[in-house]
């Protein structure tokens, strides 16, 4: 058995294609297809259910995968030690992150690591593509991705850990002459007629917003739903509804107001997650040192 046999099945596993699965490992698809078929007469085992619509795992190929991913694990560690004492850290790191990370500059954060470790290259994923924070974690879950920026409210699922980073306030963003925009003492209740600009769910800052909302017992009415802070504002402002939005994320606006709501606990928090089930390589370490730094 072949580490580029394992390699072929782990990311056809991943992908659930094997046209994804070649683009991925920059390979022709009629050679992935030979690596897993030599892998599945090796083993004596179809790993392998094919479709013409995607492809899925056997009992025997489910059974594999987290050897398989082990087993790629420990080369990685194997080359990451070699590469450490030949003068520096070299391979792929892959981050995912959301839209928007409030105070968090990860353009910096990448910059100041590229600095360091030149000759790791970096793939960024978005949280749009992957599906919201839920799709960062099961990409983690999954090994698509190293580690991931992610709000979950609450406690975390078992399949990662997270490094708290840090959190901000979602604040109630309402045209500068709504009846509400010169009010210091807002509550939940009080927008309970309001119609909402928000998030889908699955995203960080809906999940703390429908938290509150159901805690204090009061019914809301979704108008719109975006998946960019910063169209949140865009439609405030043509007057389709109010938005709870970061606080840190909220440019200066002469026609907008920004307001606190007193009784809700709206902490939007951001963490670093990593995987619980395997060992980090040495550039998502060495990353995550950086970010806690």
């Amino acid at each position: 058995m072949e580490l580029r046999q394992l390699e072929c099945f782990v990311a056809v596993a991943e992908e659930a294609s094997f046209t994804r699965a070649a683009t991925r490992l920059h390979l022709v698809q009629a050679t992935v297809s030979a690596t897993i078929a030599s892998l599945e007469r090796e083993l004596d085992a179809p790993l392998l259910l094919r479709t013409t619509r995607r492809v899925s795992l056997t009992d025997a190929g489910l059974a594999l995968l987290p050897k398989a991913r082990a087993a790629l694990d420990a080369a990685r560690d194997a080359r990451d030690t070699v590469h450490a004492v030949r003068g520096g850290l070299r391979g792929t790191l892959r981050i995912g992150t959301m839209s928007s990370l409030g105070l968090i500059d990860l353009p910096a954060l990448l910059g100041e690591f590229h600095r360091e470790h030149p000759r790791v290259s970096v793939h960024l994923a978005t949280a749009s593509s992957e599906g919201g924070s839920p799709g960062l974690i099961a990409a983690i879950a999954e090994g698509r991705l190293d580690l991931a920026f992610v709000s979950i409210p609450g406690h975390p699922p078992a399949t990662v850990r997270l490094r708290t980073v840090t959190s901000t306030p979602l604040d109630l963003v309402v045209p500068r002459e709504h009846p509400l925009a010169h009010r210091n003492d807002l509550t939940l209740a009080d927008l309970a007629d309001e119609p909402f600009i928000d998030f889908p769910p699955g995203y960080g800052n809906r999940a703390v917003t429908d938290r509150a909302f159901a805690a204090a017992g009061v019914r809301r009415q979704l108008a719109i739903e975006i998946t960019d802070l910063a169209a949140g504002t865009d439609f405030v402002r043509q007057r389709l509804g109010v938005a709870l939005l970061p606080r840190a994320i909220l440019p200066a606006d002469d026609d907008l107001v920004a307001l606190p709501i007193a009784d809700a606990d709206l902490d939007w928090p951001i963490a670093l997650a990593t995987p619980a089930g395997r060992t980090a390589g040495a550039a998502a370490r060495a990353f995550t040192e950086l970010v806690t730094h």
